[in-house]
This record gives C-alpha cells, sequence and structure tokens, in this order.
C-alpha cells in the first residue's frame, strides 16, 4: 500500500530537485529515503525560497510520486547526497496557510510545525488530497 510523504527543503533546493526528476531530504542522507517506496506520494513543503533564507516562503512547492528504484548516490563536487527519482508533476506553488485548518497534520496539533524539523514525515491520503487539488496537480498520485 502507497504512503503519502511531506519533504522539507527550501523552494530553491526543490526546484533543482524537479528539473532533474528527484527528491533529496535530511541534507542528503540515506536513511530517511529509505522509507519512502516506488509509488509513494510526495510533497515538499518549503519554509524558505533559499536555503539558509529569513523569508517566510511556508508554501508547498512541488508533488509527485516516487519513481521505481532504491535510493542511490549522487556526487557533487565533494558532497554525495542519496536522491530517489520522481515522476514530478504539474502543480502551481501554494502557500500553506490557507489549508492549515483542514489538513489533518495541522489540525490534529497545536504545535504542527514541529515535525517539520524532521525534514520527511507521513501524511494521510487525505491531507495528500487535499494539497494535490489546491496545487491543481495535472493527475491523479495514484
Amino acid at each position: 500500500m502507497s504512503k503519502n510523504w511531506v519533504a522539507v527543503a527550501s523552494a530553491e533546493h526543490v526546484r533543482i530537485g524537479r528539473s532533474k526528476g528527484f527528491m533529496q531530504v535530511c541534507h542528503g542522507k540515506a536513511a530517511p529515503l529509505r522509507r519512502v517506496h516506488p509509488g509513494d506520494g510526495v510533497v515538499y513543503y518549503s519554509p524558505t525560497s533559499a536555503f539558509q533564507g529569513k523569508d517566510k516562503l511556508q508554501s508547498f512547492t512541488a508533488i509527485g510520486v516516487v519513481k521505481d528504484g532504491s535510493p542511490y548516490q549522487a556526487t557533487k563536487g565533494g558532497f554525495c547526497p542519496f536522491r530517489r527519482d520522481v515522476n514530478w508533476r504539474s502543480a502551481e506553488e501554494i502557500p500553506i496557510k490557507p489549508l492549515i485548518e483542514r489538513l489533518q497534520f495541522t489540525t490534529a496539533k497545536s504545535n504542527w510545525g514541529f515535525q517539520l524539523r524532521f525534514g520527511l514525515f507521513e501524511i494521510s491520503e487525505h491531507d495528500m488530497a487535499m494539497i494535490a487539488a489546491a496545487m491543481g496537480a495535472s493527475s491523479s498520485l495514484a
């Protein structure tokens, strides 16, 4: 059975991954990506526009489905992050604030933002469907 995930990264980093067809979380660590499997839905939440930025973008910035395969290590200079390939959907970036009162992961806890610090966490089918609809995702994530 497929799961749904929120991954957290700056919009700048999400756009790089989206343009090249991959996801990367938690500064390139492999362990979190091993929890994600082919067919799982993933949506990125971007607290800021740029890495270590001071702005409060607080938006969902990409949505897609994990492709077949396992996490793999990429080489980028001296940095060798782990990644997974994703079929990204055509979608609009949207702020989280209008959805806070309706998403299960935000209404269930007064400190819902705390879980964003983990960089990757599972969400319900309800939340994924609501986010996908709000982003105008081009096709079903199933």
